[in-house]
């Protein structure tokens, strides 16, 4: 494999950003893991998620206490999450109820995020239960965690688009987002969850909220490379001020119960844009990539980023 290093790439052009750094929080091995059809074991996905801190990830995704029989690729989140206690980064988890969020503290959580969909279509079709009962839900989390001083995060899906319900009204995306802040989530990730967003209407719905009175700092962006958008979206969102974005290495995952969704932005590529604008993210591309490649091999395929794919060449 030849490395960026090696080649001198990418080429850094300073970017007219108020900014020269960000944060990635790395999904790869909840977000990612739960969409693939390769059940990883608890040793590969502990050498992953020590790999990522290891290349300078300070913020990865270590599981997910949700029903197994619904994502049997997160059933082993708890011992996952007690073996890489030592891990030098956050390893935040995602829970969807009280039980969940119970057996993540009792497995050393200190670090969630809870979700919901902006569309009814998709609660029934993901979640099993209408938005409102999700709602309920994931209210009764966070006072919990809010109670035990136990970082949250928000997850919005389906913000851009929905394969059952097409266009998504935006004032339903404020709804939503205002009544997570007010029960006291820190941040909100926006998710493009079938990959069809585009620069415009991100900086359009980043804007809307910032305009509701949701800080642009307390957001986040989660994209999908669906229809090739992400990196051009992440842009979009750097111009209006958002300073947080999710990726997987390797571009692993999609979204299992939306039709269409293919893979997660891949942080390889994510890192190789920002790089390039002399933005700093704490990540070393190289050893990134070559995690990348480590695991999707895991996995059985080959890397959906465009940047292990070219390094590998």
């Amino acid at each position: 494999m030849t490395t960026a290093r090696e080649l001198g790439l990418p080429t850094v052009v300073p970017a007219a950003l108020d900014t020269d750094a960000v944060e990635i929080w790395e999904v790869g091995p909840r977000d990612g893991l739960q969409a693939e059809k390769t059940v990883l074991d608890v040793d590969t996905k502990v050498e992953l998620i020590r790999r990522l801190a290891g290349a300078g990830a300070r913020i990865i995704e270590a599981g997910s206490f949700v029903r197994a029989d619904r994502v049997p690729q997160m059933a082993d989140s708890a011992e996952v999450l007690t073996r890489v206690g030592d891990v030098d980064a956050r390893t935040p988890v995602l829970v969807p109820n009280l039980r969940g969020y119970e057996l993540a503290r009792t497995a050393g959580a200190d670090d969630i995020a809870v979700f919901l969909s902006v569309t009814e279509s998709f609660s029934q079709q993901n979640l099993g239960a209408s938005r409102a009962s999700m709602e309920d839900a994931a209210a009764a989390v966070v006072a919990r965690a809010v109670a035990d001083g136990v970082r949250v995060r928000g997850y919005l899906s389906m913000v851009f688009g929905d394969p059952w319900e097409g266009a998504v009204d935006t004032a339903e995306v404020v709804r939503v987002a205002s009544v997570m802040r007010d029960w006291g989530v820190e941040q909100l990730s926006l998710g493009d969850t079938i990959g069809v967003a585009t620069p415009g209407q991100v900086r359009a719905v980043v804007r809307t909220l910032v305009a509701e009175g949701v800080p642009a700092g307390s957001l986040a962006l989660h994209m999908h490379d669906t229809y090739g958008m992400a990196v051009a979206n992440v842009y979009a969102g750097l111009e209006e001020g958002v300073r947080v974005f999710d990726a997987a290495a390797g571009g692993v995952g999609g979204c299992p119960f939306a039709k269409s969704a293919t893979g997660n932005l891949a942080t390889d590529d994510l890192v190789w844009m920002l790089e390039g604008l002399g933005i700093r993210t704490g990540i070393d591309l190289d050893a990134l990539t070559e995690t990348s490649i480590w695991l999707t091999r895991a996995l059985g395929k080959t890397p959906a980023s465009r940047v292990a794919t070219a390094l590998t060449r």
